[in-house]
């Protein structure tokens, strides 16, 4: 992943993504992100559907962080549908949620999730967690080559 590569974020609240932008500036992280709040418009951006059809604007993201608790489409019908399309099978899905439950994770990781972190509760250790993040996804990892 190189650092134009932009990261698509499914985030349905609006407090929760500001801390997640901050904590990534924090970690110099400068890849862009662009965010969607719900399963339909991640699944239509994923696409270039609609009103992301313009990739210049909204461009094929390398990475993807996905809440599990959206609206419409939960995180998993989203990483369900995302991994029976062949031209995202190879998309690294990173879920970042509040759940700990047992059965989530164990989920996430049968539907297809590369990874699973739970969001924390302060803004100082959810930076500690971007900066893991950057070492691990975005500068130590060689991800699959994307179309």
């Amino acid at each position: 992943m190189n650092a134009r590569d932009a990261i698509l974020v499914v985030e349905d609240e609006p407090d929760a993504l500001t801390l997640l932008q901050h904590a990534f500036a924090a970690a110099g992280i400068t890849h862009p992100l662009h965010a969607v709040h719900d399963g339909e418009n991640a699944l239509a951006y994923l696409r270039g559907e609609g009103v992301y059809a313009d990739r210049a604007v909204y461009p094929s993201p390398s990475l993807l962080l996905l809440d599990l608790k959206i609206p419409g489409s939960s995180g998993f019908e989203v990483l369900e549908s995302i991994r029976r399309e062949p031209s995202f099978a190879a998309l690294p899905v990173v879920i970042l949620t509040s759940s700990r439950e047992r059965r989530d994770v164990q989920r996430a990781y049968a539907a297809g999730a590369n990874s699973y972190l739970v969001k924390p509760s302060s803004l100082k250790r959810l930076t500690e967690m971007a900066r893991a993040f950057r070492d691990y996804w975005l500068v130590h990892n060689e991800g699959p080559p994307m179309s």
